[in-house]
């Protein structure tokens, strides 16, 4: 309606996620069953990968992504610097040490050349998030030298060069928090064609029933979210088709505007997640502005993590920081909202 406020997120649930929740309500099986091995199955043959497994958040599947690989506090894992804390917390549960990346000025995805410099003779591992739904230039950091976990928590479904996110790694991991590509509420997945990586994490996310005793976690996927994400997951190639025709109807109605658009690139199957433009002054100027017209834009990410560390650098996360606002996308707007938000863009710029 005219008057209501459009939110940044907003996921878009049918009559089907709904009765693939109650259908595992009525079986009774609320906790880790076989609805989690369905879905571990049809998300790996998705993506291309042989073994998947299920936990509770993307967060956890970082964390044991990176014990699977016997990062400790010796060690050292580069991850870029404008990304959610989440991945530098998950390189924090382990002990290790974070080393920082910048990112590229266009993609704002980590910079090939600052993960090369940032490597050391410590270094572990190298998490790789495809930002915003646009591919990393995975195929340069694979070759680094370094075992690469692809983040996939904003990019499933997304393709590089006709392969898909996610089967370039090492490992991958995903994410189905309820403002994600595809929502089960909370939940992650890791992706191998390791067996041994992958045995590995299936023992470390429980703890009960063991004949050894080691630190594991309680990081189990239930049902309940894998059925709602089995239904999500069936909708995929629908939500990124309706997110690439928003993106497109963006693209022609912004091209006069005074801000730089998301980069388009022919070998990277860009899926929206996020529409990120890049202003020419600050972000912050434009967001007060959004809010009053209620058409909720944000940063695209909240603070760098470099900000966080107190760390001096990294000139390209800084712009990014300043200068990018994300402007609502997603399948679940309606044309009205579309509408809304295609003229207060104009409107502002």
């Amino acid at each position: 309606m005219p008057n209501e406020i459009i939110p940044h997120s907003r996921p878009l649930l049918s009559d089907s996620d709904i009765k693939a929740v109650i259908s595992v309500l009525k079986a009774g099986q609320l906790s880790q069953g076989p609805k989690v091995r369905e879905f571990e199955n049809k998300l790996a043959s998705f993506i291309g990968e042989k073994k998947a497994v299920a936990v509770s958040s993307g967060s956890a599947a970082l964390h044991l992504a990176l014990l699977a690989l016997d990062v400790k506090k010796s060690d050292e894992v580069i991850i870029p610097s404008f990304v959610c804390s989440a991945v530098l917390n998950s390189v924090n549960y382990t002990g290790a040490t974070a080393v920082i990346a910048d990112i590229d000025p266009h993609t704002f995805n980590m910079s090939v050349e600052s993960t090369k410099r940032a490597i050391t003779r410590k270094t572990k591992a190298i998490i790789v998030p495809h930002m915003f739904g646009c591919p990393a230039e995975i195929d340069k950091l694979s070759e680094l030298g370094i075992p690469v976990i692809e983040d996939c928590a904003q990019s499933i479904g997304a393709k590089f060069k006709g392969k898909r996110a996610g089967s370039f790694g090492l490992l991958s991991v995903f994410s189905f928090y309820a403002t994600k590509v595809i929502a089960a509420a909370e939940g992650g997945m890791v992706l191998s064609d390791s067996e041994d990586l992958i045995s590995r994490i299936n023992d470390l996310r429980e703890y009960d029933n063991k004949d050894d005793y080691i630190l594991r976690y309680n990081y189990k996927m239930t049902d309940i979210q894998a059925a709602l994400g089995l239904s999500q997951l069936s909708s995929l190639e629908k939500f990124i088709e309706r997110r690439r025709e928003i993106a497109a109807r963006y693209f022609q109605e912004f091209k006069n505007c005074n801000f730089t658009l998301p980069v388009r690139e022919k070998e990277k199957d860009h899926i929206y997640y996020r529409f990120v433009i890049k202003t020419k002054d600050r972000a912050s100027e434009y967001l007060e502005k959004f809010h009053q017209k209620k058409v909720m834009c944000r940063r695209p990410v909240h603070i760098p993590l470099h900000v966080y560390l107190n760390l001096p650098g990294f000139p390209h996360t800084l712009e990014a920081w300043h200068k990018t606002i994300s402007i609502p996308l997603y399948p679940s707007l309606r044309e009205d909202e579309i509408e809304k938000i295609i003229a207060v863009v104009k409107e502002i710029f």
